[in-house]
């Protein structure tokens, strides 16, 4: 029983330097094929006289750049004077692009006035398209991009499940030739390991490819009276003129109106005071009279 237990010990150990020579060995024959493919060529012209040419240069980097796995970030802040339009319009390109939201919440304030903020995705191939649209529906305030290459670790990922396929591969096959249930107990155990390596590294991968597929969008949608940060023509005299009456009756109206909901809020310490006042002036008046019927000496008396 020791002697089988040794022998399948020293079977795994072979089989598993045998994947890991595999994966050095397709590594060199890379960098082999990637330095061939920077050398020129040389021909030999029959009419006389020999020619050089040489092949695109960084054909095999042009090949890893297209290769590259990437994910595609970007936050959008933007303004409309339309909400129910902008919000809309939003929601159509999304879907005309392929996209979908990830997440969306609308928020009104006591002003009247809403926000939204939302999470979209979109396909990587469209993602300046669906920035470049953005622009055109509202009116943007800030926009910053960012691209993350994770390129090592997916490809790092990829060969580590694939090597883990093979060993499931070669323990299976062990099985399969195991006589001891010793034996048998043991594979099972590190085929159950194995089984649950490829599940991990797979639920990586799928991570990654869906990071990569799709483009994350984060923007924050905001209606307002007026955009901000817009450049006007300049006015002449008579535009200025104009402008300035009418921002003196807006800020006239927009006072008394802010005193109309000052008075509003505070309706009951007005009733109060009213109340108040007029007991002080009934009093008032009341006292008066008492003073003022008093008759007066004659002026003969005085002395």
């Amino acid at each position: 029983m020791k002697r089988h237990l040794v022998y399948l010990t020293a079977l795994l150990l072979v089989l598993l330097t045998a994947c890991g020579g595999s994966g050095n060995t397709a590594s060199d024959a890379g960098e082999m094929e990637g330095q061939s493919t920077n050398t020129s060529v040389s021909t030999a012209d029959t009419a006389g006289g020999a020619e050089t040419f040489e092949e695109e240069p960084q054909a095999a980097g042009e090949s890893r750049f297209q290769n590259a796995k990437l994910i595609h970030t970007a936050h959008l802040e933007v303004e409309t004077t339309a909400f129910d339009a902008a919000a809309a319009d939003l929601e159509t390109l999304v879907g005309e692009l392929g996209g979908y939201f990830e997440y969306a919440a609308v928020n009104s304030y006591s002003s009247g006035y809403r926000s939204g903020t939302y999470t979209v995705r979109v396909p990587t191939g469209q993602f300046e398209v669906f920035l470049d649209q953005v622009g055109e529906l509202c009116h943007v305030v800030y926009q910053e991009k960012d691209s993350e290459n994770i390129s090592e670790a997916y490809y790092d990922t990829e060969s580590r499940l694939v090597t883990q396929k093979t060993k499931l591969e070669r323990l299976q096959e062990l099985l399969g030739q195991a006589e001891t249930m010793e034996d048998i107990i043991t594979i099972e155990s590190a085929i159950s390991e194995t089984e649950l390596a490829i599940e991990q590294l797979t639920g990586t991968l799928r991570s990654y490819d869906a990071l990569v597929d799709f483009a994350t969008v984060h923007l924050s949608l905001e209606e307002v009276y007026q955009l901000s940060n817009v450049e006007q023509a300049p006015q002449g005299f008579g535009d200025r003129v104009g402008g300035a009456f009418s921002s003196g009756w807006s800020a006239f109206v927009t006072a008394l109106g802010n005193l109309v909901v000052a008075l509003a809020y505070g309706w009951v310490w007005v009733l109060l005071l009213a109340v108040i006042v007029a007991a002080v002036v009934r009093i008032l008046r009341k006292r008066r009279p008492e003073t003022g019927d008093r008759p007066e000496k004659p002026w003969h008396t005085k002395k």
